[in-house]
């Protein structure tokens, strides 16, 4: 079984931002559309439940004329991504090619989702990514499920995993990439690090919200001068204006998974993390409160949700997470 001692990139592979923005570039895209092709895979898409009328896109993978799937595997990007994000590609291709049929999830407003619901996107909408697992978990219901997640979407699908039992989710294990722990501290890295950072997300998530505010003309608060604001400030009017918390910490905390949040955790989950992650600062990982049925390991390289192996663009968190999955199946 792979283990994070694993990873071992190049020299030339080391630096965390490289690591980082390598992880969006287009070698990667090509590369995870070269994978995905490569495993000869039907793939048609899926409207889930999300519950209380809201509706998820996904789309369903299956490698035909090879006999029952292991399993079916649901994968969550993170922020600003989608389904069609390049660790999304790579991870669905080694998961067909491990013999899972793979669903992979666009939250709200992520990938060509805007129309779908007039509400917008933010991080405490759990129930509907809840409610959407339980959807595929009744149309696959002859197949054990497995979820995993990066990022943003690590943290869903660890708080996913946290309320399966109790929404009657039968998850059997998850495994997470350099989830979002503490928002609150993520933020501030994002500020204090690399202007590139700030500069990437605010340029993509403007455009969603402009892509949304034209969809629906009663978001027409959002104008031009609240697009302008910073991360932190476009993420107060969100707070305020679009939502039911009362501050801007309160709604960190609503997704925070850091401290004992996850204590009551009873689905097992892996979770790898990188120790030079420029958005997710390694002391963090110190004050983690993990249950017996979580285990994190820790790489020394990857930077954020990179893990590089070599020029081509391959991805170690992809191979990883399809090792254990998959191994928790064939126990």
């Amino acid at each position: 079984m792979l283990t994070a001692a694993d990873y071992q990139p190049p020299p030339w592979l080391r630096n965390p931002h490289l690591q980082s923005m390598l992880a969006s570039s287009g070698l990667r895209l090509r590369r995870g559309e070269q994978l995905i092709s490569a495993s000869a895979a039907g793939t048609s898409e899926l409207m889930l439940d999300g519950g209380g009328g809201v509706r998820l896109q996904a789309w369903h993978s299956r490698v035909c004329g090879r006999g029952a799937p292991l399993g079916v595997a649901l994968l969550l990007h993170g922020w600003e991504g989608s389904a069609e994000s390049s660790y999304m590609r790579m991870t669905a291709a080694r998961m067909l090619e491990s013999g899972f049929d793979v669903v992979r999830l666009n939250f709200r407003d992520h990938g060509n989702t805007h129309h779908l619901n007039p509400g917008i996107f933010h991080s405490c909408r759990i129930d509907e990514v809840v409610n959407a697992a339980g959807d595929v978990a009744r149309r696959f219901g002859s197949l054990p499920m497995v979820a995993a997640g990066y990022s943003l979407g690590g943290n869903f699908v660890l708080r996913l995993a946290l309320r399966a039992p109790a929404a009657g989710v039968p998850l059997l294990h998850v495994a997470s990439v350099c989830p979002v722990l503490d928002p609150s501290v993520t933020m501030d890295s994002i500020e204090r690090g690399p202007a590139v950072y700030d500069w990437y997300f605010r340029r993509k998530w403007t455009g969603s919200l402009r892509r949304k505010r034209a969809l629906f003309p009663e978001l027409a608060d959002c104008d031009e001068q609240v697009l302008k604001l910073d991360i932190r400030g476009l993420t107060g009017w969100l707070v305020e204006r679009h939502t039911d918390f009362d501050s801007l910490q309160a709604y960190f905390d609503g997704y925070s998974i850091a401290g004992a949040r996850l204590a009551e955790l009873q689905v097992p989950a892996d979770i790898l993390m990188a120790q030079d992650d420029p958005v997710i600062p390694f002391a963090t990982f110190d004050r983690w409160q993990l249950p017996a049925s979580a285990r994190l390991e820790i790489a020394a390289w990857g930077g954020h949700c990179g893990f590089l192996e070599n020029i081509r663009g391959d991805g170690f968190s992809e191979r990883w997470v399809a090792d254990r999955l998959s191994a928790a199946l064939l126990r």
